[in-house]
């Protein structure tokens, strides 16, 4: 463990927790957590799923109720019982997870809870005024069913800061926006710290966004913790360290932790290949290494083709006659600004979305689309952009999770599900992916967001996909999570797989894709090598520039 760093500020904490601890039975959420946050400050906390992270901001929040410790609001002694009251204290959260309700507008989730009489026109002239000073673009009349997972972000966070709170709490704010939006988050927030004296706590996976956005961190591991100290002093190789508890390769790992690589695997001279240094226990047998994979059957058809694929919402085009191909063992990166078509073209392939026109192919043939499961039958696999929405249900149990798509293969005579073998099934992919649960019957709303996209995956991979579509396969997840989903897509291309990467994180598309595809308004408009996918050109293309 490294010596804590202090800070020479002497500035009163606007929030002060001494000596908290939580715990659920044998198992320690929080450890006698210490944290002083300051008027004026942006407090990094950094933690693996699991470490105790969301446990701590559920006490702030008085949806949990902790064990030991004080917590101090401007130096006295608060207690939070309820959310209320710590709204009452002047603490708001922006939450990773999104809590609005899909049927209603913007301006009706933002006003949810208040009292008194509804003006319309005063409510959306507020959101209006709140996206304005915050960079946050938005229409107040827009149906929140009808967002990206973008835009619904920053419903969320105008939603928050509308009630101007003096502790802001941010729990991965950017984990679906741009590079762009979120540079122009920082700014703005920055700006609003300093000028507002409000204080803030970012959680983020992110080091790269840590160490330009933070004035302090504090890396919690296993419920404590085990690091503090001014960000400026601190590095990303040592804050990665602290994080999973072990030498981390930036080089090998630098999509994962938020920073754009260095260079490609194909691109390094001979002998200059990063080293796996981790235990031999935690290194897996076959994985291929850092960069992405050749494709397993280089040459061949594509076994994904999308041809002229049209999808209307009335008068606007989501997806305009988009065309792309990908082949097996190709992994394919999809980038572009959120809201450009990715989430629809998700939902699509999903078979949640049928298209006005256009036809989807799998191993040559046509897909019907407006049949139930064809996508599926077909061989077609996906880890949903929202994995609550789509990809699990949360109050099933793991096992009810993992076979929900292969009961056939679960079933006795006359149709009966046989919870033997289910149980069977369920263990050896649990085993098989890394899911880490007290058993297959553990509810899949309990685990943590790394265990749930590993059920997902699992899941469907389990199936022996021809295709598999990640769309923001990394959403919300931590540095371990992260590298075994990288792991994990990097092993089914060089399986033959052919892998669809639908991602607005530019390190990942980067670092993962054989060829990298760009969309905006619905279309592709451009396909690029690795060799010319650089930030640059990338950008250009995101930003309509063609040439």
């Amino acid at each position: 463990m490294e010596r804590t760093v202090h800070t020479d500020d002497h500035t009163a904490p606007a929030l002060t927790l001494r000596g908290v601890s939580k715990r659920y039975g044998p198992v320690v959420a929080c450890d006698a957590v210490d944290l002083a946050v300051r008027p004026g400050e942006i407090h990094g906390l950094l933690g693996e799923n699991g470490a105790g992270k969301s446990t701590l901001m559920k006490i702030l929040l008085g949806l949990v109720h902790r064990d030991a410790g004080s917590i101090l609001r401007d130096g006295e002694p608060a207690e939070i019982d309820t959310p209320q009251r710590a709204a009452d204290l002047g603490l708001g959260m922006v939450h990773q997870h999104f809590s609005l309700i899909d049927p209603l507008t913007v301006w009706e989730n933002v006003i949810m809870g208040d009292s008194g009489r509804v003006d319309k026109g005063a409510a959306c002239a507020q959101v209006e005024q709140v996206a304005q000073r915050y960079g946050l673009p938005i229409d107040p009349m827009a149906r929140v069913d009808r967002l990206s997972a973008g835009e619904r972000q920053r419903v969320e966070l105008i939603k928050c800061l509308r009630r101007d709170p003096s502790v802001l709490i941010l729990d991965e704010p950017t984990s679906v926006l741009t590079q762009a939006e979120s540079a122009e988050l920082f700014t703005v927030l920055r700006r609003v710290v300093q000028a507002e004296n409000r204080a803030v706590i970012l959680i983020s996976h992110k080091l790269a966004e840590i160490i330009a956005a933070t004035d302090q961190v504090t890396v919690l591991r296993r419920g404590a913790v085990v690091f503090h100290g001014p960000t400026a002093q601190t590095t990303p190789q040592l804050l990665a360290r602290q994080m999973v508890g072990r030498e981390v390769s930036l080089r090998a790992e630098s999509a994962a932790l938020g920073m754009l690589p260095v260079e490609r695997s194909g691109d390094r001279p001979a002998g200059d290949q990063p080293v796996d240094d981790r235990p031999a226990g935690d290194q897996e047998a076959g994985q291929p290494a850092d960069g992405p994979a050749e494709p397993a059957t280089a040459g061949s058809p594509p076994v994904l083709r999308l041809r002229d694929v049209t999808v209307l919402l009335g008068e606007l085009r989501i997806l305009d006659a988009l065309n792309l191909d990908v082949a097996p063992g190709e992994i394919v990166g999809l980038y572009g600004v959120e809201g450009n078509g990715q989430a629809t073209l998700g939902d699509l392939l999903s078979g949640l979305v049928v298209p006005d026109s256009g036809t989807v192919e799998i191993g040559g043939e046509p897909v019907e689309l407006d049949r139930a499961g064809a996508l599926h039958t077909a061989g077609l696999g996906i880890v949903p952009e929202d994995r609550h929405r789509s990809g699990v249900v949360l109050d099933m149990t793991i096992a009810e999770n993992l076979v929900m798509k292969s009961l056939a293969g679960v079933s006795g005579t006359g149709g009966v599900l046989s919870r033997r073998r289910i149980q069977q099934i369920a263990r050896q992919r649990m085993t098989e992916f890394n899911i880490i649960a007290p058993s297959p019957d553990t509810p899949v709303r309990s685990l943590s967001g790394g265990n749930q996209q590993r059920v997902v995956l699992a899941r469907e991979l389990s199936a022996g996909p021809k295709v598999l579509i990640a769309a923001q396969p990394t959403h919300g997840l931590d540095v371990g999570a992260i590298e075994d989903m990288y792991v994990r897509l990097r092993q089914a291309a060089a399986e033959g797989v052919a892998v669809l990467l639908i991602s607005t994180e530019l390190e990942e598309v980067m670092a993962l894709s054989d060829r990298v595809a760009v969309i905006s308004s619905g279309r592709i408009v451009g396909v690029l090598d690795p060799a010319e996918a650089t930030a640059e050109r990338l950008g250009m293309l995101v930003g309509g520039v063609s040439h």
